[in-house]
């Protein structure tokens, strides 16, 4: 049976990576017969550090959050979370959908940029540098005695540009121009050989690279700048025609064009608005403008957005546009359902073809060709935002053999992958196979945009240190798990931040021919190391490249990317650590045990035997019971806590109030004290005093709420001297309950589940008071007891509790909050449900008598019947005028007005409305 042969574009619609045999994927014979490796690993024995400098090392000052908005709300999903992640979900679900892929332009493009020096074998290195990324810097690379050498200032550091941008620079483009004067060999002309394009988020500057002749080197010369007030920048590109032209593409999609001879007034660029008419296609919607690249022509742009990409053509005067590429035309490949395009890169070997990245797919287009793609491949690649074509001449130079000539010319590579990912992979392409001169294939090949790809997508690993043997990727992943979740492994790994490959005249003066040929990657590392190394072309991947690994588990490396900061403010970054084995202990559930052991080891420190003196006793006792816990001391009755609600407090939180309430006054003592009495830590041969909050005057129980932070300070002179008031709690209640169960022979302890557990303990108080709580206060309908635990309290209560008629003085309620989180949780198929957080109890006022129309003194009481809950501030009184009283009263009369119109508020309060009160 004959095979059906496909014309080109039914070729092309099968990816390379989709389908088990490709069209457009040259078989095996003709790569070894006529293309030749095309996989390049790193020689170890050629890395060589270039330079080292923090100034190479980037401040991001905002690193992207790793965590989603949920997670960012609440980062625990256990069953006693105070706030569940359902409700976390809810409140991020909002705020609408919320991309996590990291997409800052900081590392979403190259940071370094090369410019050669036509004068000699010189290469000048360009990059951000600065406190804020908001200077250009720059390196001499040369090569001296067959070695790479990085020369920067006379004081060791980097060469910078004087002129600060004031902002963060997002990407550095360079445009060589050639200059008679080199080119004639009159090198004495200080003469420009490139052009600079930095822009920020808002502003785009323009530098020209002069070589000095009284300095020996290149210098930075600055021309001007342009400001966009209204609108972000979007991207930016050189035109390769005229040198001094480049265009600047806005996120709203505005173009402007800017000609550095005749647009610069007093170092202020006004460019020219490209008036083009987008019309329907200028609805963005979620869509972004990713960049604008020249095509064939001066006048002829190639603009990407996430969705499309268009060709503007104004060559006759009009400006025609074109639609090239959708992203719905690779629909029947993509493995998301919102597929969008990411990056745009014109190729190399001719400027009709361009090459375009979205979330699954790389294809190669050509403008002649709107919506036909000429070659696509299933990249692999989580998400890359980075793209470059080279020549494969480039990349097989200074060989040996000249088999593989004709592939060396023609062929080109796309280095495509993430910066932030550290991944990249090379996807090489060219025509099918070398045509014989005079043929008519050959002429034919001229015209032809007929391209293949060359064997499937190899790894590129630009770092060169990385093994890609089983064991090794196995133990990267689990160090990368075994990270906290809010932390990014690329903080702990020395990436790649920028690269670049050297030029063929220059590597041939480094190493020596090799057989197949490879390149020379200079490298900048995140740690403020700027490599070269020689890669070499291969048959196959070397998984152990024979270097030293880096073992992520025994030295993780800070790389730096978030802790630089300002060089001329230096303060060594000092850590102190504190041996909390009791925190570990109550985490691991075992603190009755380490406790117990601790308590039995003979007292070594003579400050331990110290007991509290009687004068001290009584003043501690006295501020105890301002504070509260004098009312406790003779009956601590669980309806008894509940005389302490003002504010609407959780049942978990009166639990904690309890257990307060019932420790005897001398372990009080051990967990509230002032800073006269407590001891200092040693810590570095220095006595040390540590912070804790001030226990509130107004008589309440722990949990405090809204107290204020400590006045202390280790740098307290004399003459200032520390404050004496009451502080605490120094030990958490965990510790507190657990010592008290201990002195009175743990009687509360399970032998069989490993002894005594406050977390149990306070399990049991909260079921308590949820029983004693549905008893005295009026619930909604959404509050529902747990009957796990559930303990009878017939014996435990006050008279009020006998009196069924008496109207209840408490409200019971779950907050919608709580009751979406809930219904979420539900939805999901998730069981979580946890009452002692998200039931609210809080105490009913009792109606007050009609307050007179003349106040000459104002209470808070004058709110009380605005409000269906008790409500207790700690304000002084007010004296009203009676202007003032006659306002006031008019202002609450009218409040009141709108709560009966109100109907959420009126179903609310008619959820607690006894009988009585509704019949009344």
């Amino acid at each position: 049976m004959a095979m059906i042969e496909f014309s080109q574009e039914w070729k092309s619609g099968f990816p390379i990576g989709t389908v088990s045999k490709a069209p457009l994927l040259l078989s095996k014979q003709a790569l070894e017969s006529l293309i030749g490796p095309l996989i390049f690993n790193p020689i170890p024995e050629s890395l060589a550090h270039l330079f080292t400098s923090p100034a190479l090392s980037p401040p991001l000052l905002n690193p992207p959050p790793h965590l989603s908005l949920t997670r960012f709300i609440s980062t625990s999903t256990l069953a006693d979370s105070p706030l569940p992640l359902s409700t976390a979900s809810s409140i991020a679900f909002s705020f609408g959908p919320q991309d996590l892929h990291f997409s800052s332009p900081l590392l979403a493009y190259n940071r370094l940029q090369f410019l050669k020096c036509p004068h000699d074998d010189t290469v000048v290195v360009f990059f951000s540098t600065g406190t804020n990324l908001d200077r250009i810097g720059f390196l001499l690379l040369s090569v001296k005695d067959k070695s790479l050498v990085a020369t920067g200032d006379q004081k060791g550091g980097i060469f910078t540009a004087s002129k600060s941008l004031g902002s963060k620079i997002v990407r550095v483009l360079v445009n060589p121009i050639e200059d008679d004067s080199f080119l004639n060999g009159n090198y004495s002309f200080s003469g420009s050989f490139g052009y600079l394009l930095v822009y920020t988020m808002y502003s785009v500057n323009w530098f020209c690279v002069k070589y000095s002749e009284s300095m020996k080197r290149p210098v930075l010369s600055y021309l001007g700048c342009k400001n966009f007030k209204s609108c972000g920048i979007a991207s930016a590109c050189w035109s390769p025609y005229i040198k001094v032209q480049s265009v600047v593409l806005l996120e709203n999609g505005t173009l402007f064009l800017f000609d550095l001879e005749a647009d610069c007034s007093d170092m202020y660029f006004r460019g020219t608005k490209l008036k083009v008419s987008w019309g329907d296609e200028g609805k963005l919607g979620d869509c972004k403008w990713l960049g604008c690249e020249f095509s064939w022509h001066c006048r002829v742009l190639i603009v990407a957005r996430s969705d499309a990409v268009f060709m503007i053509d104004w060559k006759c005067g009009g400006f025609d546009v074109t639609c090239l590429a959708r992203i719905d035309m690779f629909s029947a490949y993509a493995l998301s359902e919102k597929e969008r395009f990411l990056a745009m890169s014109r190729a190399v070997s001719d400027s009709l073809h361009f090459a375009l990245v979205s979330e699954t797919m790389l294809v190669i287009c050509d403008v002649r060709k709107p919506m036909i793609p000429l070659l696509q491949w299933a990249h692999g690649l989580d998400k890359p935002c980075f793209i470059d074509v080279f020549r494969l001449s480039d990349l097989r130079s200074n060989s040996r053999d000249d088999t593989h000539d004709w592939a060396n010319s023609s062929g080109f590579g796309i280095i495509l992958g993430s910066f932030w990912n550290c991944e990249f992979s090379l996807f090489c392409y060219g025509p099918s196979f070398p045509p014989r001169k005079g043929s008519t294939a050959f002429e034919i090949s001229k015209f032809s945009s007929c391209l293949y790809a060359w064997d499937h997508p190899s790894g590129l690993m630009l770092s060169g240190d990385d093994c890609q043997r089983g064991d090794c990727l196995v133990r990267e992943q689990f160090w990368k798990e075994a990270l906290p979740e809010w932390t990014d492994w690329q903080q702990k790994k020395d990436i790649v931040l920028g690269f670049g490959v050297l030029s063929n005249d220059l590597s041939s003066l480094l190493f020596e021919p090799d057989e197949f040929g490879g390149f020379v990657l200079i490298r900048l590392m995140s740690s403020g190391k700027l490599e070269s190394q020689r890669y070499c072309a291969s048959w196959e991947l070397v998984k152990n490249i024979g270097v030293a690994q880096r073992d992520p588990m025994l030295h993780p490396e800070d790389n730096l990317l978030y802790f630089m900061g300002d060089e001329e403010y230096k303060v060594p970054r000092k850590f102190k650590y504190f041996e909390l084995n009791y925190l570990q202990a109550h985490l691991n559930g075992n603190l009755s045990q380490v406790l117990d052991s601790n308590m039995a080891k003979p007292c070594e420190c003579p400050h331990e035997k110290e007991l509290f003196s009687l004068e001290f006793h009584e003043v501690l006792c006295k501020k105890l019971k301002i504070c509260g816990f004098g009312r406790f001391r003779t009956s601590p009755a669980i309806t008894v806590t509940f005389n302490d609600i003002n504010l609407p407090t959780s049942i978990h939180e009166v639990a904690l109030r309890r257990m307060w309430a019932e420790l005897p006054m001398e372990f009080l003592q051990l967990a509230f004290s002032s800073y006269s009495e407590l001891h200092e830590v040693l810590l570095d041969q220095k006595r040390v005093a540590l912070e804790f909050s001030v226990v509130p005057e107004l008589p309440q129980l722990p949990p405090f709420f809204l107290r204020k932070p400590s006045n202390h300070s280790n740098r307290c002179s004399r003459k200032v001297q520390s404050s004496d008031a009451l502080v605490g709690p120094a030990l958490p209640l965990p510790v507190l309950s657990t010592l008290h169960e201990l002195r009175n022979g743990c009687p509360n302890s399970q032998e069989e589940t490993g002894g005594f557990s406050s977390e149990s303990e306070l399990s049991v108080r909260c079921n308590e008071v949820m029983q004693v709580a549905k008893e005295v206060a009026v619930s909604d309908s959404t509050t529902k007891l747990q009957d796990d635990n559930a303990i009878s309290l017939d014996d435990d209560r006050d008279d009020f509790l006998d009196h069924s008629e008496k109207p209840k003085s408490f409200l019971l309620y779950h907050p919608t909050a709580c009751q979406l989180s809930f219904q979420v949780h539900k939805e999901g198929n998730c069981v979580y449900q946890d009452d002692k957080f998200a039931s609210m109890i809080t105490k009913v006022h009792e109606k007050q008598s009609p307050h007179p129309e003349k106040v000459e003194t104002f209470k808070l009481e004058f709110f009380d019947d605005l409000c269906p809950i008790d409500l207790k501030f700690d304000a002084r009184e007010v004296k009203f005028s009676s202007q003032e009283s006659k306002i006031s009263n008019l202002l609450k009369k009218n409040f009141s007005k709108w709560q009966e119109e109100f109907t959420p508020y009126r179903e609310f309060c008619s959820q607690f409305t006894s009988p009585r009160d509704k019949m009344a």
